[in-house]
């Protein structure tokens, strides 16, 4: 359902997007947002879904996270979290989506520590 944006409007978007990623010190919601927004703003004809789980798991390994794969039978409950978060609004289930992978990867050990600035 959801609609990318138009041209015009991708070429004003990714230098606020990448203002975003530069600015938001929490790892964690640069993981969630910077793959959230990436595949909203769809900056290209194909592959905008696999770019922005590339971009969330080199955000994720920058910050101790594991690399995290989105499985194939999780396929429609990665979507449907990502459609939730572009056309309601809510950005939780998507975190939760991709909390629980996390902490899956992690297999028990500790979330990394979140450095304070």
């Amino acid at each position: 359902m959801h609609v990318p944006l138009n041209s015009e409007a991708v070429r004003d978007a990714l230098p606020v997007f990448f203002d975003l990623l530069r600015d938001e010190s929490h790892p964690a919601v640069r993981v969630v947002l910077g793959h959230f927004l990436f595949v909203y703003i769809h900056p290209y004809m194909d592959g905008n879904g696999r770019i922005g789980r590339f971009l969330m798991n080199v955000m994720m390994a920058s910050a101790g996270y594991p690399w995290t794969v989105i499985p194939v039978e999780e396929r429609n409950a990665y979507l449907e979290a990502l459609e939730i978060a572009s056309i309601h609004e809510d950005i939780v289930p998507f975190t939760e989506f991709l909390d629980r992978l996390v902490r899956k990867g992690l297999a028990g050990q500790p979330l990394p520590a979140i450095p304070s600035h």
